[in-house]
């Protein structure tokens, strides 16, 4: 389970050095190997800023749930081929680190600095003008998204 926030600086070359703390458990559920892919809002689009990285388990359990999706649903067709179409597998080297495919860093517009978050079964790597937005935007409660589907929660 990965849970967390964490500020990081992008090498030249692309990389991300995964934080020390999550790099034994990510040996021992996937040896290292990981899915990056563009990271999808509610509504199925892209969500700016962000993409997801899963560990492979984690991944192709995703791959299977959206494979039962129907291929006639213009949504869950747009859904697999934005999801999978941009996925990108790539393993974690001796020193934790892993290299974000340039197409990927492009669409996310990620450059040198990133905020990964932690988000139990995977990770989300956040552009930090992007993340900071969002995160202003959530604190001031301008989401003016319903919490309806929220209320039974209790903390």
């Amino acid at each position: 389970m990965f849970r967390g926030i964490s500020s990081i600086n992008l090498d030249d070359k692309g990389r991300l050095a995964v934080p020390t703390r999550y790099r034994s458990e990510l040996k021992a559920c996937c040896d290292r190997q990981l899915v990056v892919t563009v990271a999808v809002n509610e509504r199925c689009m892209g969500e700016s800023g962000c993409l997801w990285l899963y560990p492979l388990p984690e991944w192709e359990q995703l791959e299977q749930t959206l494979n039962k999706l129907p291929t006639l649903n213009k949504m869950a067709a747009n859904l697999r081929r934005f999801l999978i179409g941009n996925a990108s597998e790539c393993e974690m080297d001796g020193q934790g680190r892993l290299l974000l495919p340039e197409k990927l860093r492009i669409f996310a517009n990620i450059n040198k600095k990133v905020f990964l978050l932690g988000q139990l079964n995977k990770f989300e790597i956040w552009n930090e003008d992007a993340w900071l937005a969002k995160e202003t935007d959530w604190l001031q409660g301008d989401s003016g998204e319903d919490l309806a589907e929220l209320s039974s929660l209790s903390f």
